[in-house]
């Protein structure tokens, strides 16, 4: 058995430990109904320490993926390095949240520039816009529409990857999925979220290939330290190390994709072999503004078009400090105050009605004013902060960045889900934030399988629900974020690097899956971070909230009777429930007069930091 496969043997065990006994434990009470936008259900709490690390620092949603990453960064290698094996970890250990079978967009700092790596999935060929219309003209009922071959985009993560790699490895491409392969093969132990979500999961049983393999005979789902094995999968991570991309896109498991996405006996898709050859990556320029908190100029960076994260979140918090509430921090151990959320909510509010009506593959749709920045100019957001009242606005319409109006329709709201995400900074003064996904918990619920001979296999994204179901409005004015062939579809995915802007010295990666609430859990970090003064832990640990437009969301248990009645009598309806966020964060610190790295993970979810 080779150092690697009996270091993840090792981690397994070590995972299992942490699992079963952790700090906080598994508290199955907190497992809650949430409404329909919420990606992945909850699964408990487990209180996290926070992280030192001197070096270099990986941070991800599950054990033995930080790990993984951490033993390429003792090898070495780079921060692209790192994700590629910490991806295909969570390909294996974290199969619900991202994959192989889906799309990443991957933010990266090389210590000169900023770079934003699209892995975004694309639209198939043959897909209309009329997708997800039945013969009435009347959208599908959204788990009808996801779950089989319709909803499942060209997966762009591995050609993303290769690229990325392409530009900032360092070690040989190969050599960053034996971690994975090892575990693949050698068998990991069945995490408590893994299980909850199983336990939880009907659709996902109807494919025989995902029920051979996550169920047990009888139809229950494999126990919480059931050693699961994954061949098939091991079988796939070795034709890519040695191929490259190109056993994946062309070849036996492509057509095992085309198979399996065409021939579903309910809801076949349009994905066909020639989507999978001629998908392209691309590298775009990262959407970076500048921030000011005490007189410090900070440069924020986040993911452009089709992106939808650092716009939204860059009018938030420019809409905040537009107000008296710009500076209002929580007392030590409290959640915010009443004022301020309505303050927050209003200003989300009016930044979600820009994106409903704007956002979209900016290779199809044409930025508002010729720009993307126009949703950010200084005078823009000067007129929608006026908006602003002691009271929730009755109406939240687009503005008109740029003073040109919008030919669009607004796009009508509809769930979106999904994703992981991972943070890590190399001791070569590289950095990335990596947003990762296969869109809802389990994707299409369609699992790969290469051999008739071998169990597992991977799943595959049901992306294209990201895009609008309906392609125009009542009025026939076109959607942006429509459905068109070759197009990628509009995404929440937040990846978010923070810069000095006088030094250009990294201060911050950080990140969450989540759905379009990402957009407010990455906001909230990055306010209690940079505006209230916290680590990372302690940000990450702060109760979770926003709106999708609907009630105003407020994490069930975190918040007091008097707060919601506050909001109340604002006239917001205000809906307590669990907010799942997976937050991963490291951010530049001093510790005894040295430098180092402080990260943090979601107690809401599996992840660590790992690191030296």
């Amino acid at each position: 058995m080779s150092l690697l496969r009996t270091m993840a043997l090792v981690m397994l065990i070590c995972w299992f430990v942490v699992a079963c006994a952790g700090t906080g434990g598994f508290d199955r009470s907190a497992v809650a109904a949430v409404p329909l936008a919420q990606p992945e259900a909850a699964s408990g709490l487990t209180t996290k320490p926070g992280w030192v690390a001197r070096r270099f620092a990986v941070a991800a949603a599950n054990p033995l993926a930080s790990q993984a990453g951490a033993q390429v960064l003792r090898q070495g290698g780079s921060a692209v390095d790192a994700a590629i094996a910490v991806q295909m970890v969570l390909t294996l250990v974290e199969p619900q949240s991202s994959g192989i079978g889906g799309g990443a967009f991957l933010l990266h700092h090389d210590g000169r520039r900023v770079q934003a790596f699209d892995g975004r999935e694309t639209a198939p060929a043959a897909a209309e816009p009329t997708l997800f219309l039945d013969q009435k003209g009347t959208p599908l009922p959204f788990m009808e529409a996801l779950v089989g071959g319709r909803s499942v985009g060209t997966p762009g993560a591995v050609a993303m990857l290769a690229q990325a790699h392409h530009q900032h490895g360092k070690l040989p491409w190969a050599s960053l999925f034996e971690p994975a392969i090892g575990l693949a093969e050698d068998g990991f132990a069945v995490s408590p979220r893994l299980h909850t979500l199983l336990k939880t999961e009907t659709a996902l049983q109807k494919d025989p290939v995902a029920a051979a393999y996550f169920y047990n005979d009888d139809g229950q789902p494999h126990p919480v330290g059931h050693v699961l094995k994954n061949p098939d999968l091991a079988a796939v991570l070795r034709a890519i190390a040695s191929r490259g991309p190109q056993a994946f896109y062309d070849g036996p498991v492509a057509l095992a994709m085309v198979n399996k996405v065409q021939q579903h006996p309910a809801n076949p898709g349009r994905l066909n072999a020639e989507d999978l050859k001629h998908y392209q990556p691309k590298d775009r320029e990262a959407l970076c503004f500048q921030h000011l908190v005490q007189q410090r100029a900070l440069r924020i960076c986040g993911f452009p078009p089709p992106g939808s994260g650092a716009l939204a979140i860059g009018q938030i918090m420019g809409l905040l400090a537009r107000t008296p509430h710009a500076t209002a921090a929580p007392a030590p151990g409290a959640p915010p105050s009443p004022d301020w959320l309505h303050t927050y909510t209003e200003a989300s509010r009016l930044a979600f009605a820009d994106r409903a009506q704007y956002l979209a593959d900016p290779d199809f749709v044409e930025a508002p004013a010729g720009r993307w920045h126009s949703l950010l100019d200084a005078h823009y957001l000067d007129d929608r902060a006026r908006l602003i009242g002691n009271a929730r606005m009755t109406t939240v319409p687009a503005g008109q960045p740029g003073g040109v109006n919008s030919s669009w329709a607004s796009m009508p709201e509809q769930p979106e889900y999904g994703t992981s995400h991972i943070s890590i900074v190399d001791a070569w003064g590289n950095a990335l934030a990596m947003t990762t996904t296969i869109e809802a918990g389990f994707g299409s619920r369609l699992m790969v399988n290469t051999s008739q001979g071998r169990t597992g296999g991977f799943l595959l994204n049901n992306q294209l629900t990201d895009f609008s179901f309906t392609p125009t409005d009542a009025q026939g004015r076109l959607v942006a974020n429509r459905l068109e062939p070759g197009k990628r579809p509009r995404s929440s995915m937040s990846p978010t690097l923070v810069f000095d802007a006088q030094t250009g010295q990294l201060l911050m990666s950080v990140g969450s899956p989540g759905g379009a609430l990402i957009i407010h859990f990455t906001a909230k970090t990055l306010l209690g971070t940079l505006h209230w003064g916290l680590n990372p832990q302690a940000a990450i640990d702060l109760p979770n909230f926003g709106t999708l437009g609907g009630p105003l969301l407020l994490e069930a248990g975190r918040f007091p009777a008097a707060t919601v009645q506050a909001l109340q009598q604002r006239g917001h309806t205000v809906t307590e429930t669990a907010l799942p966020s997976g937050l991963q964060a490291l951010q530049r610190g001093m510790q005894n007069g040295q430098a180092v790295w402080l990260g943090g993970a979601d107690p809401r979810r599996e992840g660590i930091v790992a690191g030296d």
